[in-house]
């Protein structure tokens, strides 16, 4: 029994021995403090992003009036991506608040034909009923003009957008915006080209600055795309950097100047407006914009 008591006591006094030198490695002298707690990670910020809106107000263009997508040179709001009421389509706001919440808690100020230069009074509308987002897909008639010169100015686009995006926070300043990217319009061209109906449409004045001499392939006509196509990348860039200054703004990364859409997604009244499926395409890209909690 003493023996045992014997080895207790050593195994002990080892025991402390070695805590003790090995606390006296860090040690500068004997008056240092005594070892602190690692201090909790903070808790990551939440997102200001609500991905489940309660309401949905919509301005921008013809596209999201549905313009030319289920009758001849007519507004069809119905199949809009951002709030028609379309079986066929599916829209952002039938997606995110089902189609009777949809008919109810969702409005439609787009305007075919509007510049950037109109979405503040877009946005003026939009506000009057406090939405907690709104969808805005704006750019493609400011560059789709008579001529490359008479393109809406890189500086007068940003100017523009900022001065929406200010008029519906003073106005309400909760809500949320979803930002579309301007399509690709030389691709546009390249689809729609191949058909002989189409390009006799475009005859009658569909965006010449990029769609006039269809065939043309001479390097003036070459020329003229290409300064369409780097304006249209211009203004996307443009969404992109004022949205980034917004807590409450998402730029949709440019997904749908990106889409590789074909002939099925283009108006055959046109060739230049979405189709119904066109619209069901873009209503997709929306949705899962919104829904993503990053």
């Amino acid at each position: 029994m003493r023996k045992q008591g014997h080895r207790s006591r050593a195994v002990v006094a080892v025991l402390t021995a070695a805590l003790v030198g090995a606390a006296g490695c860090d040690a500068v002298g004997g008056d240092s403090a005594a070892p602190t707690q690692k201090p909790k990670p903070s808790p990551r910020a939440t997102s200001a992003w609500n991905s489940k809106p309660g309401s949905i107000a919509a301005v921008g263009d013809s596209i999201t009036r549905g313009f030319d997508a289920c009758g001849i040179l007519k507004d069809c709001p119905d199949v809009s991506w951002a709030t028609g009421g379309s079986t066929q389509v599916d829209s952002l706001a039938v997606r995110l608040l089902g189609r009777a919440r949809a008919a109810e808690r969702s409005w439609n100020y787009a305007v075919s034909g509007a510049r950037m230069a109109d979405l503040s009074g877009q946005m003026t509308q939009a506000a009057s009923h406090t939405p907690a987002l709104v969808t805005v897909m704006v750019g493609a008639n400011d560059a789709c003009r008579d001529s490359t010169a008479a393109m809406t100015s890189v500086s007068d686009f940003r100017a523009g957008f900022e001065d929406a995006l200010s008029v519906l926070h003073r106005k309400a300043p909760k809500a949320q915006v979803y930002v579309a990217s301007v399509p690709n319009l030389k691709r546009l061209w390249s689809e729609g080209r191949t058909n002989p109906l189409g390009k006799q449409v475009w005859k009658l004045g569909v965006c010449p600055s990029m769609l006039a001499d269809a065939d043309s392939l001479d390097a003036a006509a070459t020329e003229r795309r290409d300064t369409v196509q780097e304006r249209v990348e211009a203004y996307n860039s443009v969404l992109k950097e004022v949205c980034a200054q917004e807590e409450r703004c998402r730029y949709d990364g440019g997904a749908v100047y990106a889409y590789r859409f074909g002939t099925d997604q283009l108006s055959h009244w046109d060739w230049f407006h979405p189709s119904v499926n066109g619209q069901a395409r873009l209503a997709e890209i929306a949705y899962r914009k919104v829904r993503s909690v990053t």
